[in-house]
């Protein structure tokens, strides 16, 4: 049973978004400010962070930034009243990976959330399907028809955090924080040249998978 945490100060959402996901079966813990949400992420297990922006104590915006400097690959869904492309924009850079404008279906939100989750469980498995194409952590090899290689290991490891979130954007600064570390001090054309040489890797392999350039963000692999 997936464990899922809700941080928001409003009670009234916290229970509709509780009554709905304990119907399918979830776990739910809450947090009423984003400070009592971290101390309970460093506490206990969480599979998916439900959070709304404006909170006291420590807001939406913070809480997504100090989840993703230690955890990179809990699932995050930030529920909010700011739908503006700016706000969705910056949620993406601080690394959620969903984003719901209140009001909302709950619905709509459930599904979401075993989306999330299915993805997760994708992460969790180690090994990560593109079309016609494996990529296995356990031993950093890469299964393309009956041919099987390795990668550089940053290679590997910037491709297979593209594969496990599909179509989502990551800043240069996310991929160098999330792979490099937080202590790199090197170039910040070092993802770039990465990416390079990726495509060129796999620039056969199209109809499985494409890194795209998003403009003035960063990058994302997209599946056709």
């Amino acid at each position: 049973m997936a464990k899922i945490l809700i941080a928001d100060d409003d009670a009234h959402i916290r229970e509709l978004i509780t009554l709905f996901l304990r119907n399918e079966g979830f776990e739910i813990v809450e947090a009423g400010d984003g400070e009592e949400a971290l101390a309970i992420i460093e506490n206990s297990r969480i599979d998916l962070v439900i959070l709304d922006i404006m909170m006291p104590v420590m807001d939406g915006w913070e809480l997504c930034k100090e989840i993703r400097r230690v955890h990179a690959d809990i699932p995050l869904l930030m529920v909010t009243v700011q739908g503006e492309a700016g706000h969705r924009v910056k949620g993406f850079q601080l690394g959620t990976d969903d984003y719901l404008t209140k009001p909302f279906n709950p619905l709509e939100l459930v599904l979401r959330v075993k989306a999330l989750l299915k993805r997760y469980m994708i992460v969790s498995s180690q090994t990560v399907q593109l079309g016609g194409i494996v990529l296995n952590r356990r031993n950093y090899q890469v299964i393309r028809g009956d041919e099987m290689f390795t990668l550089p290991l940053k290679e590997f490891e910037l491709l297979f955090k593209l594969a496990n979130h599909p179509g989502q954007i990551f800043t240069r600064e996310q991929l160098i924080s999330q792979i490099w570390g937080m202590n790199y001090e090197g170039l910040d054309r070092t993802v770039d040249v990465h990416i390079k040489r990726l495509r060129e890797r796999f620039a056969g392999d199209t109809e499985h998978f494409q890194i795209e350039t998003a403009r003035s963000l960063g990058y994302r692999l997209v599946i056709p």
